[in-house]
């Protein structure tokens, strides 16, 4: 057996179990990722996760291994971790169906069809020059559910390769939030003609991993997507440098992130993973009267802030929910960056923050570590 099979070996079980954990391997060069891949397989080692974009390879590694001369080898750039993800949203109470239709849009009935929180951001002042058309926008979460007030254009589930229909709700809710088309229900979202892709990544309790993530990102690299809603965060508040390597990649793209910052409240040190990576649109939540919401996380690196309190969204069931948490402020913001880049075509990601933080609205008797540039507007979203 060669020494670096004899590494392989030392460290990785050829299945889980209680003296076992989840780590990702990162390689060097796409030679040494296919190279690793057969040693496993020669030592009859399967991988939980093969992502060939990122040169990722999932093991289960024993708890008492060292992994010093697993990172000594050059062929390895990092290990680590295969961090535990959680949905951004707070307790669900009992899910209502709304059963009666919405009328036809036109410019007189807009006012009544409208949630607060659609008006709140002024998206409907926006509606005159762009409704999102041609914007690709994927809600990566726990998938979305068929429901009368969402066209799903497509997606993928990178579990376990099945269906990417919700089987929690979350996703569904927060889809809602970005794209509802008004037509079944009394709802509309922030950009109700944006393409909208479900890219299901965390499971029916709301919860998933890194590397899932990680897979959903690349998915939406490759398919081209322009705008990626992340309504989680990672637990424990730990760092993750292969998810940070994998946004980096997509921001590179030209994709732009929304993150919502965390719900740990006015005494929080910090915003969750990933929001608090430079290349995404951290989000923060705010109440009906203009407040900052308790439950929303305060720290450096927040960019706006969207309502994210009693947000009345699609729900599994062709029901409606009323959920709060920054899970629901996040969505306000993709919604918001899909519509400038339905109008402006190839802005930049760091051009799209910047833009929606210089219309936004400061909120008095709160520092920037709560808001960020304030509440986000769009009416004048369109201007220089």
């Amino acid at each position: 057996m060669s020494k670096l099979k004899g590494i392989y070996k030392s460290c990785i079980s050829c299945k889980s179990s209680r003296n076992t954990h989840r780590k990702l391997i990162t390689l060097q060069s796409a030679k040494s990722y296919k190279r690793c891949l057969r040693h496993l397989k020669q030592l009859g080692i399967t991988p939980f996760k093969t992502v060939s974009k990122s040169r990722i390879i999932g093991c289960h590694f024993h708890k008492n291994s060292s992994l010093q001369s697993l990172l000594s080898l050059p062929q390895i750039k990092l290990v680590e971790k295969d961090y535990r993800i959680r949905a951004h949203g707070l307790p669900v109470s009992k899910p209502r169906k709304c059963s009666y239709s919405m009328p036809l849009l036109t410019p007189a009935t807009i006012p009544a069809l409208v949630p607060w929180n659609i008006n709140l951001v002024k998206a409907p002042d926006a509606w005159a020059t762009t409704r999102g058309k041609s914007i690709n926008v994927a809600i990566l979460d726990t998938g979305i559910a068929s429901h009368p007030d969402l066209q799903i254009a497509g997606g993928i589930n990178t579990i376990n390769r099945g269906s990417y229909a919700d089987d929690n709700g979350h996703g569904t809710h927060v889809a809602g939030i970005v794209a509802a088309v008004g037509k079944a229900g009394n709802l509309i979202g922030t950009a109700p003609e944006v393409n909208l892709y479900a890219v299901k990544a965390l499971n029916k309790d709301g919860e998933g991993f890194v590397s899932d993530i990680i897979e959903g990102i690349n998915w939406c690299v490759k398919n081209r997507m322009h705008v990626i809603n992340m309504s989680f965060g990672i637990l424990g508040s730990e760092n993750s440098d292969t998810l940070h390597n994998a946004i980096k990649r997509a921001a590179k793209q030209g994709i732009v992130i929304v993150a919502s910052a965390g719900n740990e409240g006015s005494t929080s040190q910090k915003i969750d993973v990933p929001a608090s990576f430079n290349e995404t649109i951290a989000v923060a939540a705010t109440t009906r009267a203009n407040k900052i919401a308790s439950f929303s996380s305060r720290g450096s690196g927040i960019g706006v802030s969207a309502p994210g309190e009693n947000i009345t969204s699609t729900w599994l069931g062709n029901k409606y929910e009323k959920l709060s948490g920054t899970s629901m402020a996040s969505p306000h913001v993709a919604g918001g960056a899909a519509l400038l880049l339905a109008e402006k075509p190839g802005l930049r990601p760091n051009s799209v923050k910047t833009m929606l933080r210089k219309h936004a609205l400061k909120l008095n008797d709160y520092s920037t570590i709560a808001q960020g540039a304030g509440l986000m507007q769009l009416d004048h979203i369109f201007e220089a």
